[in-house]
C-alpha cells in the first residue's frame, strides 16, 4: 500500500508542478506576444484578469477602468492556477500514452481544443470571454498544453527512474 501511496503522491506533485509551470510559461508567452506584436499591452492583461476574476466575483468587476485591482488580480491568479492544475491532470493521461514528440503534439492539440472550448463553447455561459479570442490566445493555449506535458513527463519519469527496484 505504501508503494501505491508514494506513487500517487509523486503523480499528484508532478501534475501540480506541470500545471503551475504551464500557467506561468503560457502567460509569459502571451504577455511577450502582446508586448512585441500589438499595442494591446498592458490593457489586454488588465482585461483578461478582470474576465477571469468575473467567474468568481461576478460581472461587476468587468466595468472600466481596466487597471490594476489587487482583489481582481488575486482572484484571477487563483482561478488561473486552479484551472491550470486541473487541465494538467487531464493532460497527464496523454503524457503516459505517447512518446516525447507525440505527447508534445497531443499537448498542443489539447491546448487548441481547450481554447475552442473555453473561448467559444463557454462563452455561452460567460459571454465576456469572447473579447479575448485571437491567435495570440490560441498560441498561448497550445504552448500551455505542450509545457504541461513536458514538465509532467520530466517529473514523472525522473521519479520512476529514481525509485529502487523493490519499491
Amino acid at each position: 500500500m505504501a508503494k501505491q501511496d508514494n506513487s500517487l503522491q509523486h503523480v499528484l506533485i508532478a501534475i501540480i508542478w506541470a500545471g503551475v509551470a504551464a500557467g506561468i510559461v503560457s502567460t509569459l508567452a502571451q504577455l511577450l506576444l502582446w508586448l512585441v506584436l500589438t499595442d494591446e499591452f498592458p490593457a489586454a492583461l488588465f482585461r483578461d484578469a478582470r474576465l477571469t476574476a468575473a467567474l468568481v466575483l461576478g460581472v461587476r468587476v468587468l466595468a472600466p477602468p481596466a487597471t490594476f485591482d489587487a482583489v481582481v488580480w488575486l482572484v484571477a491568479t487563483l482561478v488561473h492556477f486552479s484551472l491550470s492544475i486541473g487541465y494538467a491532470a487531464l493532460l497527464a493521461t496523454f503524457a503516459m500514452r505517447f512518446g516525447n514528440a507525440a505527447s508534445l503534439l497531443a499537448g498542443a492539440g489539447f491546448g487548441v481544443a481547450l481554447y475552442a472550448v473555453n473561448l467559444h463553447g463557454f462563452t455561452e455561459m460567460f459571454p465576456w470571454f469572447a473579447q479575448a479570442r485571437g491567435w495570440i490566445t490560441v498560441a498561448a493555449h497550445a504552448l500551455f498544453g505542450m509545457t504541461a506535458i513536458w514538465v509532467f513527463r520530466r517529473l514523472y519519469f525522473r521519479n520512476a527512474r529514481s525509485q529502487p527496484a523493490g519499491r
